[in-house]
Formats: C-alpha cells, structure tokens, sequence
C-alpha cells in the first residue's frame, strides 16, 4: 500500500516543504495543501492516512502563536478531522503545528472529544530559542512515531514553547497514561530538571512533545524534519555521525505503521 501524507501549508506555515521532504524520505506520498483547499473539499482527508500540521508562524502568531489556526481547524474542519482520527490514522504537529493541536484540544484527547487541558506560551527566557535540544522518549509513552527511538537531538526555534497543563490532574493524568511523549534531557540524557539551556523554554516536567492516548497523534515542539542528514547537523564536520539524520526515523516510523494497519 502507498501511504500518502497531507501536509497542511499557507497564512505563514513555513515548513512544509521540509515535512513534506521528510515523509517522501520515509517512503510515503506528500501532498502540500493549503488550509484552504481542504477547508472547501475535507473529503480530501478520506483519501490520506497521515495529516501533518508543519512549522512556522501561522497568521503571523497573533492573538497567540497557534490560536487562529487552531480555531479555523477546529471550527471549519473539527467534525472531518475528528473523523480521520477516530478512523484509526495519523496526525503530527510540529512546533507552531503543535500549538495549533493543543489549542484546538485535538490534544491530549483525554475523552476522545476536542478540548483544550494544556497551552504553549511565552518562553522563560522571554526571547526566541534557536538552538539544538537533546530529547528522550519516556519508556512508558504508546507513541507509533517513536518507535525505537530512545534520544534524539534536533533543533528547536520558537518563541512560545513552555509547554503548561491547565493543572496538576492534568499533568499527572498525562503521565499516567504515558502520554507524556518525549522530554528535554541534557546531553548525557540526565532529565533537565527544568534547567536552562538543557530545557530551552521553561516547559513543566521538561516536556517537550505529548500524544494522544493511542499513540497516533503526536505533537512537538523540536523539529525532526529539520534533521534528516548528517549535513544539517551543526558538528557535521567535528563528530562522527550517521549518514542520515535522526530526524527521519519520526516518519519512517509513521509510514510503517500506516502502512501496516491502515487500508
């Protein structure tokens, strides 16, 4: 089976060409589609198996970055949406991306309706972040896009990164179900501790990515796609290091599962 992408662009969404490079590299079919294209025809998501929802600053991060993207989704696009996960497919958002699920409540989905428990506001630093992270899966997370992954380093770059539940049971409700995805770790993979620069934003827990209780839908706020060679790597010329970038086993990882449980 061909796995095909769709890879949502347009209103300031400046990664698609690289998310929709990485899942190509991983073996699916990616088609870049302006919000709103899928917004007069949403049948065009019956037709796909992954929606990716990229980087970049969408609507110019007015309001908050993420919130008006996230409230043209939700209110042009919830019921459609809503299908294609219940349908058992895949979702990844990516920085910007990531704000947009969360606040348009696609994630956490604690019950399986769209509802808003967590945000992703201003950094500690109270400046833009643009610097390579090290991240570590937590063990207990079903997340399918990490499968295999224990570390992985990438690039952030974003101004509202600090990831915040909407409380305590929120946070710990997030643990319990291992959805709590991937964390800021220090090079030497010892958890942040909330420590600057390991944690670049002041994120609660260190958190740097969450899922869905089933795995399938997952958000971010380093960008994988941004390290799919060892070229785009910063030491490239100092260290030793794979061909490929680590980056690329997040949608290599994604495609094999599409292509494994979805007709």
């Amino acid at each position: 089976m061909q796995v095909r992408a769709l890879v949502l662009t347009g209103f300031g969404i400046n990664c698609e060409a690289e998310t929709g490079n990485a899942f190509e590299r991983a073996g699916a079919t990616a088609s870049l589609v302006h919000l709103n294209d899928i917004a007069a025809d949403p049948a065009m998501l019956k037709q796909v198996h992954i929606l990716a929802v990229p980087g970049g600053f969408s609507f110019g991060d007015d309001v908050a970055s993420g919130r008006i993207l996230a409230n043209r989704l939700r209110y042009k696009l919830g019921d459609p949406i809503k299908a294609f996960v219940d349908d058992g497919k895949l979702v990844i958002g990516i920085c910007n991306g990531f704000q947009v699920l969360v606040k348009m409540g696609i994630l956490p989905l604690f019950e399986g309706e769209f509802v808003q428990e967590t945000t992703l506001t201003h950094n500690d630093s109270s400046r833009f972040e643009d610097r390579w992270v090290y991240l570590k899966k937590d063990p207990a997370t079903p997340c399918v896009w990490l499968e295999g992954i224990d570390t992985i380093e990438t690039p952030i770059r974003h101004g509202e990164g600090k990831f915040i539940p909407k409380d305590d049971a929120v946070l710990a409700r997030l643990k319990a179900n291992g959805q709590v995805a991937v964390r800021y770790v220090t090079r030497e993979g010892v958890p942040a501790g909330g420590a600057y620069p390991a944690n670049p934003n002041g994120s609660v827990d260190d958190i740097a990515g969450i899922c869905d209780p089933s795995g399938r839908v997952f958000g971010l706020m380093p960008h994988p796609e941004a390290f799919l060679d060892r070229t785009n790597h910063p030491r490239w010329t100092r260290e030793e290091l794979p061909e490929e970038g680590a980056g690329l086993q997040v949608f290599r990882n994604a495609v094999e599962y599409a292509a494994a449980n979805l007709a």
